[in-house]
């Protein structure tokens, strides 16, 4: 049933080869991620040890390359006098292998609380349902098998603390070799629109919510520009770094930012997310890429 539902909802991809994002393989990511086990997943802390090392078990069993001259998934980094690790996965282009196009997401969030029963910010929406994304679709993307540019998926440490990992990460890539990014925050809940909708921030900046919206027409899920301009959220996340130096790089979110109840609360658990529409999403985020993956499209730059 979600296989036909899914060709429903985007039936150029009727083709039997197409690769599927099923709700069971969200289901069974997102319970991990967001599970008491990973502590809250707060920066130099067990916790998200347990959850890098959860990452890069997916990212190998895709079967996912290193990223450049890395000697495994894990780009570490000291911060504070304290390591810390990106979790970065690549997959080659063919024919245009230094072009870059990003799929990112944080997989840090606030750790423990020590008041009260709940003792766990797990973070389910905020952002390990970004982090399922990204790891759901390398493996959509290792499966299709057609992408002529380099896709590099990395799950980011750190933004709850002022974006280290993205921060150290932009560093160490060259932006100009970056032709897009995707960062993917709060998926797991409806957008202002309701169910198949999410927004892109920083619309006007590039022609990349253009490109993506084409990519997308024929089928029942809408991208639109952020709702939510006074919140300033093209500066508040992973892609901001990137952004300054000019790459189309945007934040791809459902979070209503005006009344997201369970934002940054102990609330944030797996039973809050619309798991279905998540699925959804991510499904529509491939398909909205694809143009960008093959070099028939480049979004312009961001001044």
């Amino acid at each position: 049933m979600r296989k036909h539902l899914l060709l429903l909802l985007f039936p150029a991809l009727c083709l039997a080869q197409q690769p599927i994002i099923t709700k069971s393989e969200v289901v069974r990511i997102e319970t991990q991620l967001a599970s008491d086990a990973m502590e809250g997943r707060k920066i130099f802390t067990p916790g998200i040890d347990r959850a890098s090392a959860f990452i890069e078990k997916e990212f190998a069993a895709i079967g996912l390359a290193q990223f450049e001259d890395l000697k495994n998934y894990r780009q570490e980094f000291v911060k504070k006098g304290k390591k810390a690790n990106n979790v970065i996965g690549v997959l080659p282009g063919k024919s245009k292998p230094d072009e870059y196009v990003v799929f990112s997401a944080h997989y840090d969030h606030l750790g423990l609380n020590d008041k009260g029963d709940d003792k766990v910010y797990n973070g389910a929406n905020d952002d390990a349902s970004g982090t399922t994304a990204v790891i759901l679709l390398a493996q959509y993307f290792k499966q299709l098998g057609q992408n002529e540019r380099t896709i590099v998926f990395v799950a980011f440490t750190g933004e709850e603390a002022g974006g280290f990992g993205s921060g150290y990460f932009s560093q160490h890539i060259n932006a100009d070799q970056v032709v897009a990014m995707f960062n993917i925050e709060m998926i797991g809940t409806e957008s202002k629109w309701g169910r198949n909708s999410a927004y892109i921030t920083g619309f006007e900046k590039s022609s990349f919510g253009k490109i993506l919206q084409q990519n997308l027409q024929g089928s029942s899920f809408a991208f639109h520009p952020d709702p939510y301009p006074s919140e300033m959220l093209f500066f508040r996340s992973d892609n901001a770094t990137l952004a300054r130096l000019g790459v189309p790089a945007h934040t791809i979110s459902t979070s209503k930012m005006d009344a997201e109840a369970n934002y940054h609360q102990l609330s944030d658990e797996l039973a809050t997310l619309d798991l279905d529409n998540m699925t959804q999403i991510i499904h529509a985020i491939a398909v909205s890429a694809k143009s960008i993956i093959s070099g028939k499209d480049t979004p312009s730059r961001v001044e």
